[in-house]
């Protein structure tokens, strides 16, 4: 379960898209929109992506963690589109017979898949204006491209 999607994240469809007979942990990572970033208070993100691109660094993510640690079974969803307060933006799912591994993995996935996918994140503020977000590529910048 490899997946970019406009609808919100079902965290139990994608805990069942992992589950194997095989392991005995499941490690399951949801990142959500928080209502405040710094000081600043969050209305809401917004996601895009340049899809083909996004979707094929996924797969061979997905495919390096199970290469590197004994994952029997991993997901990677990204939502696209408006996040509201609380909902999910991400979720990031392995299983392996072994907890350790497993939460090694799920981390690895989380930090190369903020680094290497073209995901961007919108921030709209409280107070007014917005940023653009991603870690990997470039430093934050206002729509004006202030930093």
């Amino acid at each position: 379960m490899i997946e970019l999607t406009e609808a919100p994240i079902d965290a139990e469809q994608i805990r069942l898209a992992v589950s194997s007979p095989q392991c005995g942990a499941i490690v399951l990572f949801l990142g959500t929109t928080r209502q405040f970033t710094d000081a600043k208070e969050t209305l809401t993100l917004t996601y895009t992506a340049y899809a083909p691109m996004a979707q094929s660094q996924m797969e061979k993510l997905a495919a390096q963690a199970q290469a590197r640690w004994p994952v029997e079974k991993c997901a990677i969803v990204h939502r696209l589109g408006e996040v509201p307060i609380g909902e999910a933006s991400v979720a990031v799912a392995v299983s392996s017979p072994h907890r350790r591994d497993a939460f090694e993995a799920a981390s690895w996935l989380m930090d190369r898949l903020k680094e290497l996918v073209p995901v961007w994140k919108k921030e709209h503020w409280a107070q007014g204006g917005t940023d653009w977000v991603h870690p990997g590529l470039f430093p934050s910048q206002d729509d004006n491209g202030v930093q």
